[in-house]
């Protein structure tokens, strides 16, 4: 069966493996309420929570990238009926009082070892932000709001990638052909960012984002849903909320953040956008008013012509065998930890080229499984992630239950007999995926509730930025970056070119994602809403960015990440920032540093979600970073290398 699970060597074996995880869960249920209070009450929760997420989180990666429809849609439906019953259990009073009976009893809490105190409370606000506290009626009500606020996600994240049709004679003849046709109509996918042709991109901009009023629909709902959710439940807004527990804590910290960097970065982004303008005028003399489309394409244009970067000469030195190879040096130096192929029993995978790798500590021995399925196939969703197949957790028996996850990537096939060669972007992102996967090698908690990558948002993605720090330094990639016919070395230029060339219109780069999180912030602040979303749209591009914006487009509409990211879009930010700051405080010197990769696993990997994430950072930098050391620290990535600008000049 898949991931070695017997039930599921048939599609038909989820229903199975659902009902058994039902049945579990109504057993432990009553165990919890029947059990006097004290830290065995805790374990049960996590018990209770394993064994939903068992079957949830396996069927969640399933449902997306199993090749088989039937797999899938059992899959999907699985997903629907444990999340019925999560949302159940989070209103289930006499549970939340067996909880309640722990939480409030001093002895009790103060004998409790810190984690097991964690996990409890966390448990606890798991209740509280479904409406525990509240009466029966509202009780119902915050209820319907989930189940609500889950329809919607699902139906605004579906709006989001439908493409748009037009009438075909609207678009110039001449232009036609790079958009699908569909009888008289053309088919707009995408913005087309990377297409020379001016025109083109500013159609597919217009047709793209073009409103729709069904989906800006969705979006209110949305928003408003979430509002009273947030506000039933005792939050004054949605974004505080979602901040509890994180880095950042609050709506007010996230703001002051992000209009700092803004600041920092504005004298910067001009430049940028003056550098753009030009290159444009060159190009197009008779339009040289830079416009959105304009700016991921003529940034792409100016790191070209500055540093001949052409993905073309790279790839021959990133063959898949060799960055594995890399991967697992790096590894081995910093965390004493290597991955060996492991053989798959008959139906334990999805696709014939999936590889499973065990991951074994030089004395601790295994400790896990990475399901690495990274090629490309019909169906198979076109993006890098990280899933969480199973949790790690200490089990009753004093055994470790061993984590398993699956890092999903898009490589093209190669040709017979040829390696798969990655370009540098890829490379960079099978590095990225793979500090998640050492995240939850190493986050080995007691409770699988807080198990790796089960910890705050804006945390989750320090572990893999960190790991595009080692990607980009010639000290790692010389390790491993070898011609796959003559075996000759990636000069170390060529290396340096390709940073440098990542620093090109940076500023402004950063400044488009500061937009993105601003604009996040205000939908799920206040409410009612002062306008629209559109309007609010209008006034934050012209505010933040500095870039016009275009009468009749929404790319609001478009914006996917308010589903998983809602009031949380800052993270990539916030994250970056601490991973630039672990980066150039504890392993520039050097990447290979075994002391320090060992208090990387201590005070940073091995927590999972266990301790609250400022405490972890702190316990790595030895110090506790204010808001301005993140700026500082995200402004000062963008200071070009002066050795490889004087050798480049």
């Amino acid at each position: 069966g898949l991931f070695g699970v017997p039930e599921l060597s048939c599609p038909e074996g989820f229903q199975e493996a659902q009902d058994k995880a039902l049945q579990e869960s109504e057993q432990l249920v009553q165990k919890a309420c029947s059990t006097p209070p004290g830290p065995e009450t805790v374990m049960i929760f996590d018990q209770l929570s394993d064994s939903l997420c068992r079957v949830a989180d396996l069927a969640d990666f399933v449902k997306v990238a199993h090749p088989d429809f039937a797999f899938r849609e059992a899959a999907e439906e699985a997903c629907r009926n444990i999340g019925t019953m999560v949302e159940k259990l989070n209103t289930d009073v006499e549970l939340c009082q067996s909880l309640r009976r722990v939480l409030a009893d001093e002895t009790i809490m103060s004998s409790l070892h810190p984690e097991t105190r964690r996990v409890a409370e966390l448990f606890m606000f798991d209740f509280e932000i479904s409406g525990i506290h509240l009466d029966e009626e509202k009780r119902r009500k915050a209820v319907d709001l989930n189940v609500r606020i889950l329809d919607l996600c699902n139906e605004f994240l579906i709006g989001t990638h439908i493409p748009n049709k037009i009438d075909k004679h609207v678009l110039p003849e001449h232009i036609r052909y790079n958009f699908t046709a569909e009888g008289n109509y053309l088919q707009v996918a995408g913005l087309h960012a990377d297409c020379p042709d001016d025109l083109v991109r500013e159609a597919a901009y217009k047709i793209f984002l073009h409103s729709n009023s069904q989906q800006l629909a969705r979006l209110e709902d949305l928003l408003a849903s979430r509002n009273s959710l947030a506000q039933l439940v005792g939050y004054d807004t949605f974004a505080h909320r979602a901040l509890q527990g994180t880095m950042a804590k609050n709506p007010e910290t996230v703001k002051q953040f992000l209009e700092k960097l803004s600041e920092q970065l504005s004298k910067r982004t001009q430049k940028d956008f003056e550098m753009m303008t030009k290159m444009k005028m060159k190009l197009n003399p008779h339009n040289s008013m830079l416009m959105p489309w304009d700016h991921p394409y003529y940034s792409g244009v100016l790191r070209a012509e500055r540093y001949n970067i052409d993905p073309g000469l790279y790839c021959p030195f990133f063959s898949l065998g060799a960055c594995m190879e890399g991967l697992n040096s790096l590894f081995s130096q910093l965390l004493g930890i290597s991955l060996y192929a492991e053989q798959t029993k008959r139906g334990e995978i999805w696709s014939e080229d999936v590889r499973k790798l065990a991951v074994v500590h030089e004395t601790e021995g295994l400790l896990g499984y990475i399901y690495c399925d990274f090629f490309q196939r019909p169906d198979k969703p076109h993006q890098d992630c990280h899933f969480t197949v199973r949790g790690g957790r200490l089990k009753e028996n004093g055994e470790y239950q061993l984590p398993v996850v699956v890092l999903m990537l898009s490589l093209p096939n190669s040709a017979r007999g040829a390696p798969t060669l990655l370009s540098p972007g890829m490379m960079e992102n099978l590095f990225h995926e793979m500090g998640h996967a050492m995240h939850s090698m190493l986050g080995r908690t007691r409770y699988q509730h807080v198990t790796g990558t089960r910890c705050a948002t804006d945390f989750a993605e320090v572990p893999s930025i960190l790991m595009e720090y080692f990607a980009n330094d010639y000290r790692v990639v010389n390790q491993f970056a070898r011609h796959y016919k003559t075996g000759q070395p990636l000069p170390k230029n060529m290396v340096s070119r390709l940073c440098e060339s990542k620093k090109v219109c940076a500023a402004a780069d950063m400044q488009l994602q500061v937009f993105y999180a601003v604009l996040d912030q205000i939908y799920h602040g206040k409410h009612p809403l002062k306008k629209s979303t559109t309007e609010i749209l209008k006034e934050t591009q012209e505010k933040v960015y500095g870039l016009p914006y275009v009468h009749n487009t929404a790319w609001q509409l478009r914006f996917s990440h308010l589903v998983g990211y809602g009031a949380k879009y800052y993270s990539y930010l916030m994250s970056r920032a601490v991973a630039s700051m672990v980066w150039k405080q504890c392993f520039a010197q050097n990447p290979f540093d075994r002391a320090m990769g060992e208090r990387y696993r201590r005070e940073m990997l091995a927590h999972g979600g266990a301790k609250e994430p400022m405490l972890m950072v702190q316990g790595m930098l030895q110090k506790s970073p204010s808001v301005e050391d993140f700026v500082d620290a995200l402004v000062s990535d963008l200071d070009h290398d002066f050795e490889t600008f004087i050798m480049d000049s």
